[in-house]
């Protein structure tokens, strides 16, 4: 009869130390300060470049605000996800002790 490795558990990686995660965060940080402009950069010079290849002229504005649009919603989305990452690894402290105030003697 043939041997059936079981199921690994899912576990969770094991938590990094406290220098790793000081890195990790100011990372994190660090990719929010220049996603922003970078977007706006990017998206500005591929329309100053439409606009001359085509001759237009409102097409650098239109490239400026989706440049930040889109970095504006990466940035709300990476803040969104930080939030709910902490709010899971915390643990729920509302003051409350679990019973209510009728259980007190």
């Amino acid at each position: 009869m043939p041997f059936n490795r079981p199921i690994p558990d899912d576990q969770q990686p094991s938590k990094s130390s406290g220098a790793l995660r000081g890195y990790v965060e100011a990372e994190k940080l660090l990719q929010l300060a220049l996603v922003l402009p970078g977007a706006v950069a990017i998206f500005g010079i591929a329309g100053w470049l439409a606009d001359r290849r085509l001759h237009q002229h409102w097409i650098t504005i239109a490239g400026i605000v989706f440049g930040s649009v889109a970095g504006l919603f990466y940035v709300i989305q990476t803040v969104v996800a930080a939030e709910h990452k902490s709010r899971k690894e915390e643990p729920i402290q509302n003051g409350n002790s679990g019973g209510s105030r009728d259980d007190r003697s």
